[in-house]
This record gives C-alpha cells, structure tokens and sequence, in this order.
C-alpha cells in the first residue's frame, strides 16, 4: 500500500480507498455480497487482473473478506462491519454529486439499475423524515429492489419477498429527479413518468416532499 507520509485520518482513509475502483467495488457491495463475476459485470471498463488486485488489497485491508456460499463451493466478497462503515462517506458524496447528475448522462456513459437504487436512500436521509416504517418496491429496468424507510433513515437493498406496502415503477431518471426534489410526484404523474400499485399515501411520503 502507498503511503502519503502523513498522520492524518483523512490520508490514512484514501490509503485504503482512494485507488481507482476500490470505492466503487465498495458501492457494489453495499447492496448484497457478490461473487467476482457479478463485481466484473457491475464495474463496465475494469480489467480482470486489476479487479483481483483491487479486492485483494480491500481485503488485506479489513474492507471487505470472502465468504463460502453454496454449501461451500463458491466464493463471494462481503464488506466487513468496518467496510460497511463507509455507506456514510459514500452517501455524502452521492448528495455532493447532484449538481453533476443534472446535467445528464455522458455519451457512452454505463448505467447499472443498482447504482440508482443505492443514490436514493443517500438522498431522500437529507429531505425527508418518516413517523412510521414503509416499504416500497422499486422496479428499475427489469431489476427489483425493496426501499425501507423508518424513523432512523432510509436503506436499500435487492426485494428479499417480504411485504410491500406499494410498488413503484419509472424511469431512472424520474426517481433520481424525485429524490433529489427536483421533480414533484404530481409532475412525474401529470408526464407518466410513473406507475404506483399498493397505498399511493406511502409513495406519497416518501417521494412527494
């Protein structure tokens, strides 16, 4: 590991992530464990050998450890308690990037349904609070994940089967428009950028601040 020279917890942090990749490797995995196939497939433009570099180094690190599944047979990458610590950090940054998002995709430019579903919880935690716990579904381009909102925040992750209070169906970036706040759910309905099932009132809560 590269060394800045310096006693600074700031410097000491980017020792650890600040390489090209590590922190989108970590953004991966702060939605589910993966197995290196699907961080391949989530990280377009990564080389294979850089990959096991990068993981290899977040693990020696304390970041992330590799878990056995599938009765023993398969190895994925999971964050570590202190890994999963940088959900905080990369939410900031998330909400930092809004000036930049709004100006849209650049040509070429990859998108993953997952990276959206992780923005958004980043970004409703900074505009709404909730007096009760809701769940919502969240279908983007074919992908399913379940948003949970309760008194201590919002949080994401893939739909595990449970119980829904109302699902949510649009455009990318009709959602990121709605959690951001600059588009209100009764623009994102008038243009039919949206299509709600379940008890409107939750979407409403979460979505219509």
């Amino acid at each position: 590991m590269r060394s800045y020279g310096q006693y600074c917890g700031l410097a000491r942090a980017v020792e650890v992530v600040g390489d090209r990749w590590n922190l989108l490797i970590v953004r991966e995995l702060l939605l589910a464990p993966a197995r290196y196939r699907d961080l391949l497939e989530g990280l377009p433009g990564i080389a294979t050998n850089l990959l096991a570099d990068r993981l290899r180094d977040l693990e020696a690190s304390g970041v992330i450890e590799r878990r056995l599944t599938g009765e023993g047979s398969v190895v994925e990458y999971a964050l570590t308690p202190w890994g999963a610590e940088l959900r905080e950090p990369i939410e900031g940054l998330i909400r930092w990037s809004t000036p930049l998002m709004s100006r849209g995709p650049a040509e070429g430019d990859a998108f993953r349904p997952g990276w959206l579903a992780l923005a958004l919880p980043a970004l409703l935690n900074a505009r709404v609070e909730l007096r009760r716990a809701v769940t919502i579904g969240l279908e983007i381009e074919a992908e399913f994940f379940q948003l949970r909102g309760t008194r201590s925040g919002f949080e994401v992750g893939r739909h595990d089967g449970c119980e829904l209070d109302a699902g949510v169906r649009a455009d990318p970036g009709c959602l990121l428009g709605l959690a951001a706040g600059a588009l209100t759910l009764d623009e994102a309905r008038a243009l039919r950028l949206i299509e709600i099932d379940g008890d409107e009132s939750v979407v409403d809560t979460v979505f219509g601040g």
